[in-house]
């Protein structure tokens, strides 16, 4: 007698999730639905806007469901008649009730991007930097009715180089976390993988990015404000005033050196970037942009801006 092929469902919504969606399409197994959420309005005009694995399942020929929640019985019901063996969820947004939870025969596995059981929760990648994190990771998580709490499947370590963005961490453990999938996929359907239970007592919160977090305070280290610089490239990008402006940061880096000026006070401004004094040590800003400009270069930047003498940070 045959054994009837493993059916896949998956669950994402943001470019994070594509890798792994894409993983699934490579494996072979039957794909019976991508769940994503709802199209949303985005850009100048507005326009409702498919989310990235929308537009991935769809390219794929993949039906996509896109329910405002699951927390719906008729919802709930459709997904139970998809019958799927696994279900693979990558950033999706939405919470997953015990009732879904429980529909797929071998439960549903969530590809997380930290080394659980720390960052649980919606920024993962963001809060690994401005802690000064020296590495972060992926963990392929069995899904249960806590914020990221259930037991871990696997996990693959990935370092966090000084100067790395929040943009360029995302891809990274985007990509690791496909390939983690890929590898333990036949294991997962084989039920051949155990679920190591986490330590609570080590885990810590990894909360929603709020963009009132990205105004610079010139009182604190410079290391701590390089890191919520990088951190908050690409969203919610740092910021802060110059001249009754708001000045965004893209790219700085500390100096561990005295500066005898205020915090905030420009110290030096030229090709090497505009050194700027903070409550101990020196951030060197290298990529700025102003209302209405584009991201450039210190060089660029201050070829037609005088800044050295004047302070950041004051209305």
């Amino acid at each position: 007698m045959t054994a009837t092929a493993p059916r896949l469902a998956f669950a994402g919504t943001p470019e994070f999730a594509v890798p792994s969606l894409r993983a699934l399409l490579a494996s072979g197994h039957e794909l019976a639905a991508a769940y994503t959420q709802p199209d949303r309005p985005a850009g100048r005009g507005r326009q409702l806007r498919p989310s990235p694995v929308k537009a991935t399942a769809l390219a794929a020929g993949v039906a996509v469901r896109q329910p405002a929640s699951l927390r719906d019985p008729e919802v709930q019901a459709e997904l139970a008649a998809l019958k799927p063996d696994l279900l693979v969820v990558a950033a999706y947004g939405l919470i997953l009730p015990p009732a879904v939870l429980a529909i797929p025969r071998l439960g549903c596995v969530n590809v997380h991007a930290s080394l659980l059981p720390r960052w649980r929760g919606a920024a993962p990648v963001q809060r690994a930097i401005v802690a000064g994190d020296a590495e972060t990771g992926v963990c392929l998580m069995r899904m249960d009715a806590g914020l990221d709490t259930g037991p871990v499947y696997v996990r693959a370590a990935c370092p966090i180089p000084r100067g790395m963005t929040g943009g360029e961490l995302h891809d990274r453990l985007a990509a690791l976390g496909a390939q983690t999938l890929q590898a333990a996929l036949p294991a997962l359907l084989a039920g051949a993988l155990e679920a190591i239970p986490q330590d609570d007592r080590s885990a810590s919160y990894a909360p929603k990015l709020e963009k009132a977090e990205a105004e610079l305070d010139w009182t604190r280290p410079a290391l701590e404000l390089e890191r919520r610089v990088l951190a908050f490239n690409p969203y919610p990008i740092a910021r802060t005033r110059w001249n009754g402006e708001a000045l965004r940061i893209w790219r700085a880096r500390a100096e561990e050196r005295t500066a005898d000026a205020p915090p905030g006070a420009i110290l030096e401004a030229d090709a090497r970037g505009v050194a700027v004094a903070a409550g101990s040590g020196v951030l060197r800003l290298t990529e700025l942009q102003l209302p209405g400009g584009k991201p450039l270069p210190a060089v660029a930047f201050l070829a037609a801006r005088r800044l050295a003498g004047q302070r950041l940070g004051e209305a």
